[in-house]
Formats: C-alpha cells, structure tokens, sequence
C-alpha cells in the first residue's frame, strides 16, 4: 500500500508540475498561439468617391458589392473538387489557382475574389459549402459604359486604380481602408465576447469634372462615327470653353467598356488626348501668323506672290495641291492654306521669335491635367533646328503636339489672346456632399488682343467657299477654323513617304463672341478624302451644332468680316 501510494503521489506531483508549466511559466507563449489560431485580421474597405459629370450625373460610383471568402481548414479534401467546380465558373476564376487557394490546411482565411454583385453572393451562400463564406465590400462600377473611358478610367480587380483618373486620382478617390481583428472558432463562426479591435475606414473624396454628360455621348458618337465610315486609325474629338479653359467634352475612338476591361485591347487603356503626339500641319500655322502679326510687321492685306513650290537651301517645299502662281493677301494665304505662302511670311521674323511664340502657345509644354502619361509633344530649341527646319516648323510639320494642347491654341485665339490653362476637375465633393472647387486656372497673356481679333477675322474667310472648310459653315453662327493635313512619318524609313496623313480641324464659334471652341482629329483615314476640310470639318459642324444648342448660344447677330483672299496690285 505504501508503495501504491508512493507511486500515486509520484504521477500526481508529475502532473501538478505540468500544470504549474502550462498555467504559469508557460502559460504566455500558449494563450499567445491560442490567440492567433483564433485572431483573424479583417479589412474594411472605403467607399471609393464618385466622378460625375458638371451636373453631378455619375460617370464612376461605387455599388455595394461582397468578397467571397474560404476558411480551408475547415473544407475536407474530398470536397475541394466539387467547390472548385462551382465557383470556378461562377466567379470567372482560373480552377487551379482556386484549388491551391482552398487547399492550405494551414490558413484558416483567404479572399477568394472581390467585387462579387450581391446576388451573386446569395447563390454561392445558398450552397452551403463548408468553410465558405461571404464580407461585405464595394465595386466600382460605370453606369455609361465606355462614355469618357479614355479620360475616366478603370479599377483593377484589387481596388486600385488602373488608367486614366481613377489612376492618376486613386489616392483622392481611394480613402483610406480600415480593419477590424475578432475571434473566430474552431467551426468558423465568430466569437461574440472575445477579442475585437476596430479602425473605421476613411471614405474618399469625390471629384466633379467639367465634362457634360450629354455634350460627351454627342461628341463620342460623332466620332466613333467617322473613323468607321473613312477607315480612320484613331479619332478625337475636344469640346473647350476658351474664356474658362473647361474641357466639355473628350472623346476618343475606339475606345472600351471599363465594366469589361479585360475583354478589350490594353493599348485601349490610355488616354490619348493627351498621350499620343501628332504634328498639327496647317492648323500649327495659326501660331505662325500670331508671331508675323506681333513681330514681323505683317498684316491680313500684306500681299505675297505665291507659287505653288518653293525650293530652300536642296528642299522643295509644295502646296497640297498643284495652281498656277497666284496673287494671295496673307489672309488669302491662310484661308487657302498654302504651305509656300506661310513660309515667305515667316521670314519676316527670326527663328527664336517664331520658337518663342510656339512655347507661348504651349507648344513643348505639357497642360497640367491630371491624366496619367501626357506628352509634352516635340518642340527643339532653334540651336538643335537644321538648316531647313523652320520652314516646315512654320506650316506644322517637324513639330508635334497632343490634342489638348492643339484646342487650348484655338482657345486662345477665341479668348482674344489670353490662354487659359485646360481646366478638367471642377472640384472635389467630400463626405457630407460640401463642394470644394479647384484653384482658378492659369492666365496669360500670349498675343495682343487686336491680333487674335485679326487672326480670327481671317479664320473666318477659311470656312468660306473660297477657303478650305466650307463644310465647317453653321447655318445662322459665324464659324472661325482651320484645316489641317499633316503628313504622318513612316516609322520605317524616317520619312514622309507611305507614313499616311493626320487630318484635322479646329475651330470656335460664335466667331464674334466666341464661347466653344471644337477640335477633331482623325488619324491615317483610309477611306475618302484624307484633306481636314472633307474628313475632320463636317464631325467639326456635327459636334458644334449640337453644342451651341445644347448650350444654349443664340445665333450671331452681326455680318461676318469681308476676307480678301487676293491681292489687288
């Protein structure tokens, strides 16, 4: 017996020991493994902010959405198939990776997708698989569709911004995400009374623009239109008001649906307005007469005896069409667009007076907006210019710009030579709806107002019959514009030769009290004319109409000036 006894109390103080072990001198390092079995780290996300139109119409919200979460500890391996089978195909997802996410013995939580529609959710939960489960979060969504998807945007399956503003804007629109830790249990369900720690999430700031919803739809189908019907390889379209800098409309074709953006071509992505650079051709020669009106001396009734070629050091300059020399005023010259004409006024000023007014105009200079991968466009400095180069510099060629900085030229001509930085985002709008309106623009004055009011004269005598945009007129509204049609470099070669052509036209009405300025841009048409004034003008007349009705503009009430094209001897 006392052996027994012996033997009991040994066992007994082995396990009071033990205890001792595990409750005090251990007991740390256990509760603190307990704790992170069942201590789960959860994320609250914001609610991203809104971007809607000048009228506060969405152009991007945010919709109530769920993330469809697993705890793979608690799926047994005999069924992981069958739930790969279903929500494979149900959430669009790649099976293998699914099958590696649910497999982790190990991990007790993984997000299996994000942005799932609520009704979605319903039917996954209605399954019943164990180990499955359901958080509540946001997805963004895009109520129009593809309307300004080049300028708005997308966000990515992970929540981040991933082009245009939603990119450029993401830390604004984002917030800032909060999370909460709570106790989960061994059958997966939350502990009421256990641990629970919390930061809230911080919403974002909305962002209203000065895009018009109705002015953008107009805009985008007057050009998607057109680069269908002449096989065009791109096309844009820019709506401005000159005396504020908004841009009313942007619109690109071919553009894509941000809802699908994986379905579409990623060099769709982007925002071409700004991104990609083009050489303006005869509408760049508007800068051109802006620096021989301010500093050479010359006026609209200066006469030129012009050729139809023009041979400069071993370069033969021509017109766009053949003609027999002709007698032209320098408005003549602008208003039949003639390449030869422009460069004899251009030697009435140096090469650094000529560089100097095209940086004055934003030429080589990006705008500011706050649009991911802007170009500056190319403009060298007349140390770098070659022994010809001023001469196609001074009829746009040699020289390039994005679309947004060829409108903001027109703008400025229309404002009577104040420039007006483009102007994009109104403002922002925070949580209690308050509106907070962006800074004003930048103003500048670039060129006297007595010479925009000539220039704009002189653009007038272009959509004339005589000139080259006849199908520019605006039945009842004086319209001011200019052609453009700019040979396109063959990246192949480093020559003009088979590169194909940039046809374009800008312009503003009422020319007499200018309040719109419209720009359109179609790039290598294939099919038609490829001249601005039959290609770009009528998208130009399209787009302006509806825009002046649209606004609300009545017509022009005043004569337009007489142009004289040629010169009296």
């Amino acid at each position: 017996m006392n052996v027994a006894l012996l033997v009991v109390a040994f066992v007994l103080s082995l396990f009071a020991g033990r205890l001792v072990q595990l409750q005090t001198i251990e007991a740390g390092t256990y509760t603190e493994q307990a704790m992170r079995q069942r201590l789960h780290k959860i994320e609250l996300p914001a609610i991203r902010g809104d971007i809607t139109d000048a009228q506060g119409h969405p152009l991007a919200m945010t919709v109530e959405a769920r993330a469809i979460t697993a705890d793979p500890s608690l799926i047994k391996a005999e069924k992981r198939q069958s739930i790969v089978n279903a929500l494979a195909p149900t959430l669009d997802l790649d099976p293998a990776a699914l099958m590696q996410k649910i497999s982790k013995p190990d991990t007790r939580f993984v997000y299996l997708a994000h942005g799932v529609p609520p009704d979605q959710a319903r039917l996954i939960t209605s399954w019943d698989f164990p180990g499955i489960g359901t958080l509540p979060e946001y997805r963004r969504e895009y109520p129009n569709d593809s309307l300004a998807a080049s300028v708005i945007g997308f966000v990515n399956d992970t929540g981040k911004g991933a082009a245009g503003l939603e990119s450029s804007l993401d830390g604004m629109l984002a917030g800032r995400a909060g999370w909460q830790r709570v106790e989960i249990s061994l059958d997966g369900q939350h502990i009421p009374m256990g641990e629970d720690q919390k930061r809230p999430s911080e919403p974002g700031r909305g962002v209203r623009l000065t895009l018009e919803r109705d002015l953008q739809f107009k805009a985008q189908e007057a050009i998607e239109k057109q680069v269908e019907a002449s096989g065009a390889k791109s096309g844009s379209v820019i709506v401005m008001d000159p005396r504020t800098g908004e841009l009313l409309a942007m619109a690109s074709a071919p553009g894509f649906d941000p809802n699908e953006y994986t379905k579409s071509d990623k060099d769709l992505w982007g925002s071409p307005l700004v991104q990609e650079a083009f050489e303006p051709g005869s509408t760049g020669k508007v800068v051109t007469a802006a620096a021989v009106m301010e500093k050479g001396g010359v006026t609209p009734q200066t006469p030129y005896t012009v050729p139809d070629k023009m041979k400069k050091y071993d370069v033969v300059f021509r017109d766009s069409h053949p003609h027999p020399t002709e007698r032209l005023t320098f408005a003549g010259v602008l208003a039949t667009s003639s390449n030869v004409g422009t460069i004899m006024a251009s030697e009435s000023i140096g090469q650094q007076e000529l560089y100097q007014t095209l940086r004055d105009f934003g030429f080589g200079r990006k705008t500011g907006l706050p649009l991911p991968g802007e170009t500056p466009g190319l403009l060298k400095p007349p140390a770098q210019w070659s022994g010809t180069d001023r001469y196609p510099i001074a009829f746009g060629q040699t020289v390039s710009v994005n679309a947004v900085q060829m409108a903001s030229v027109y703008a400025t001509i229309a404002n009577g030579g104040v420039r007006v930085a483009p102007t994009l985002v109104a403002g922002t709008v925070g949580e209690d709806d308050a509106f907070t309106p962006s800074p004003a623009p930048d103003r500048r004055r670039v060129i006297s107002e007595r010479t925009a009011r000539q220039i704009s004269d002189m653009l007038e005598g272009v959509t004339t019959d005589e000139g080259t945009a006849p199908k520019a007129q605006i039945k009842g509204y004086r319209v001011a514009g200019k052609t453009g049609t700019a040979e396109v470099v063959n990246p192949r070669c480093g020559c003009y030769d088979g590169g194909g052509y940039t046809a374009s036209f800008a312009g503003f009405a009422p020319a007499d009290d200018p309040q719109l300025v419209v720009q359109v841009v179609l790039q290598n048409p294939k099919r038609g004319s490829h001249y601005g004034g039959d290609a770009a003008a009528p998208v130009f007349k399209d787009v302006m109409s509806f825009a002046l009705k649209s606004e609300k503009i009545p017509p022009t009430g005043s004569r337009p000036p007489i142009i004289q094209i040629h010169a009296r001897d």
